[in-house]
């Protein structure tokens, strides 16, 4: 057995540091964290200074076995986990856990998985950090008595199952407040005028700076051009220039990971993770955006080579955020000279971004040329306008520029409204005008790039909480991410062209949505309940000051006890005030008027499967239950969109003697015929779908169920063989069970498939020693 002991986190990891070290060394992995607060009322002891209880993860009980086995034969332990809070708690409880001692346990760091990095490292060993262990056990220890005590308060006064959190409570909280903003907005429109001239064969874009607020202002405008001459009134070139972005943090490589290559936050993290532990990028979780001396020198050494001397501008960045760790790296590849990197589709596109962002920074500005140009109307005060932006020397450019926040911009560009030769008194010809009616627009949903902008910019979090908050608001359904599409709307077009004046009614669509998060009806309450009894969880200066304290226990600046003490004892204040609300006080329901058939009220509120519209009051035997549509919310859906759902269920029509009924159920709308369900999408509409589009939806199903099915048994109804995504498999009751590859489904017979379940290999364990789901 090696002398030295190296515990990282990953086996992916362990794997990439056992090829840089010798025989003397041994690199072996904990699976990341190894023990934790257990469940239950007895992980955090209160009164005691709030002192913890930890206890080792049933499914790293083999893992702790065989590490101690390993400690026993090593005459040094370096303990190596990631270098930040969370890698810091990491070693320090496997040293508590493995009983190491101080004499034979060294802590390494480092933020590249390369050789060098590794060596020096091993060099310059230290201490546990007990002050950056404590703020992760501060943050730890704050997140459960908040999760702890509030959840128990949302299921006796809302509904059960619910969950609150200190970051992902806030992060709901943006997306009910914009989802608000957009209810509430009024769209107000205006006239927008634009412009093409002819010049020598070339076409002049220009458009008036003014837009008008009415139909007549725009049109007396565009008749009284009808009359008028136009030419150049002045010119006006300079220069100007644009510098690259900063080296990603781990915030701005989610964004424009976004919006370039159309990753999900969590995904993001993934890939980036597979390239981290393949040594091919410094670690992807920082809020710095520095780059080492050797970092900037194998830079400048790749663009020299690539580009010239003329491309290459040494810079240094500095970080906007008070929190920001500046002794860190920001993301960058480990070896600027290997432009591509990566085992697979993903983590190539993710590398290249990298690697394109961290020699971009470290690259020339770029000069660009910029012109207006006025064009003045013979018969009006005003002047329409054209600009042109030429690029003179590309810079950065040649290799990278940053997306806009919207939308994509072109890689590459050379030039942007390029004009044609103009100068001044010169006539210009008018080819056609145009007035569009255009509306104003309310603030966008937030999609999850652009909610980590908000949280970052609002100081909520840190770089290794952003894609677990996300997923978990998803995954509790509070938020769901997803495309809706648009609705038509009028709009008028005025046009002047050959001397003659014409106006059009034209339909655009509007309000349609690309992978946005939209809140939930549960979102929304809970979030009301929230704000109006914790106002202190969920308040955005708060959180982002309990980040900064964190921060402080980082840097040894306050006892973390002292610390969760402030917090707590006004946060469990509030927790008993609670038990005086009453369930019918909280806001869940709104009555919407009167049922004109009955006379009954008619009630929105959430029931055990979500939101619904009811007739009737809680005790009526004889009360009318409908579910709310998606987009639906309780708190602004009227009398009349309520009335609408009662008309379903719905009977569509009829088909091979049996009824056809259209309705909304839990998971969404859907049709029912001969005691079967058919889905219908997001592309019809319960309340519209006809019998013809039925009965196509249930032959449609019929064949996707029939090729699904392979073959049924006599002697037991509920197994059978069926064909999956992954190929045949064999469903018993409620359980998957995999066929192996050298039996034929198709030739399956009843006690061999009985013995196939029999004889299931054991779940494989996944990473972090958990057992992988059949």
């Amino acid at each position: 057995m090696p002398k030295n002991l190296v515990i990282v986190e990953s086996p992916a990891k362990a794997k990439t540091i056992e090829g840089y070290l010798g025989k003397d060394y041994k690199v072996t992995s904990s699976y990341g964290h190894v023990r934790d607060l257990p469940k239950g009322e007895n992980a955090i002891d209160i009164k005691n200074k709030f002192k913890p209880t930890y206890e080792v993860s049933p499914d790293k009980k083999e893992v702790i076995k065989q590490l101690k086995a390993m400690v026993k034969d090593a005459e040094i332990v370096f303990l190596a986990s990631d270098d930040d809070r969370e890698g810091e708690a990491i070693s320090w409880h496997l040293k508590e856990v493995l009983k190491l001692k101080d004499e034979n346990t060294k802590r390494i760091v480092f933020r590249e998985i390369t050789k060098s990095a590794i060596i020096k490292a091993l060099e310059n060993p230290r201490n546990i950090d007990l002050d950056l262990v404590n703020a992760q056990q501060a943050r730890r220890i704050l997140d459960r008595l908040v999760g702890f005590e509030l959840s128990p308060v949302l299921w006796k006064k809302i509904k059960a199952g619910l969950s609150a959190g200190r970051v992902q409570s806030v992060a709901v909280r943006f997306i009910v407040d914009r989802e608000r903003e957009i209810e509430k907005f009024k769209s107000e429109s205006s006239y927008k005028i634009t412009a093409l001239f002819d010049v020598k064969g070339k076409v002049l874009h220009a458009e008036l700076p003014k837009k008008f607020d009415t139909k007549e202002e725009a049109e007396a405008f565009l008749k009284a051009c009808l009359a008028a001459s136009f030419s150049i009134k002045s010119l006006e070139t300079k220069p100007a220039k644009k510098t690259p972005a900063p080296p990603f943090t781990t915030s701005t490589l989610q964004q424009e990971a976004s919006r370039k290559l159309y990753f999900s936050v969590a995904q993001t993290m993934s890939v980036a993770q597979k390239l981290y532990e393949a040594g091919k990028i410094t670690y992807m979780r920082t809020d710095s955006v520095n780059l080492s001396n050797d970092a900037m020198e194998g830079a400048q050494r790749e663009i020299l080579s690539a580009y010239g001397k003329e491309y290459h501008q040494s810079r240094k960045f500095s970080a906007k955020s008070e929190g920001a760790q500046e002794a860190h790296e920001a993301i960058r590849p480990t070896d600027f000279s290997a432009q591509d990197a990566g085992s697979d589709r993903n983590e190539k596109r993710l590398y290249e971004l990298i690697w394109k962002r961290a020699i971009a920074s470290q690259m020339a500005d770029a000069q660009l040329e910029k012109t207006n140009v006025s064009i003045a109307v013979s018969n009006s005060d005003l002047t329409l306008s054209a600009s042109g932006e030429v690029i003179k020397f590309q810079g950065f450019l040649k290799v990278y520029l940053e997306s806009s926040e919207d939308e994509d911009e072109e890689e590459n560009p050379t030039q942007k409204g390029l004009l044609p030769p103009l100068e001044i008194g010169q006539d210009l010809p008018l080819r056609e005008m145009k007035g569009r009616q255009s509306f104003t627009r309310p603030p966008a949903r937030y999609t999850e790039a652009s909610l980590v902008k908000k949280l970052e910019e609002m100081g909520i979090g840190r770089p290794s909480t952003y894609a677990p908050t996300i997923s978990t608001i998803q995954k509790r359904n509070y938020v769901i991410k997803e495309s809706r599409d648009g609705t038509p709307r009028k709009y008028v077009e005025m046009l002047i062209e050959n001397g003659n004046y014409e106006e059009a009614e034209k339909t655009e669509i509007t309000g349609s949505d690309k992978n946005k998060l939209f809140p939930t009806n549960i979102a929304m309450v809970v979030n009301d309940f929230l704000v109006e009894h914790f106002p202190n969880v969920i308040d955005f200066s708060f959180t982002a000051k309990v980040e900064k304290e964190f921060d402080d226990i980082a840097h040894g600046q306050q006892p973390w006890d002292e610390m969760i003490e402030n917090f707590y004892s006004k946060f469990h204040s509030k927790v008993e005030l609670t038990e005086q609300i009453k369930r019918t006080d909280v806001n869940s329901s709104k009555e919407l008027g009167t049922d004109p058939k009955t006379g009954k009220k008619i009630i929105a509120r959430l029931g055990k499967f979500g939101p619904l519209v009811q007739i009737g009051e809680q005790e009526d035997e004889e009360k009318q239950f409908a579910s709310l549509k998606k987009g639906q919310f309780i708190e602004s859906i009227t009398l009349e969109d309520a009335l609408e759902l009662f008309k379903l269920p719905r009977d569509v029509g009829h088909f091979e003697d049996k009824k056809i009924v259209a309705a909304i159920g839990r998971f969404g709308p859907y049709i029912r015929h001969d005691g079967k369900f058919v889905s219908l999408g997001k592309e019809y509409d319960p309340l519209s779908v006809n019998e013809e589009e039925a009965i196509a939806l249930i032959k449609e199903k019929r064949e996707a169920d029939a090729k699904r099915h392979i073959k049924s048994f006599d002697e037991d109804a509920d197994l059978e063989i069926l064909n999956g995504r992954w190929g045949p498999y064999i469903k018993f009751g409620k359980k998957n069970f995999k066929i192996p590859k050298d039996k034929n489904a198709e030739d399956l017979t009843y006690s061999e498939t009985i013995a196939i379940i029999e004889n299931q290999p054991a779940p494989k364990k996944g990473k972090g020693g958990k057992k992988k789901k059949a």
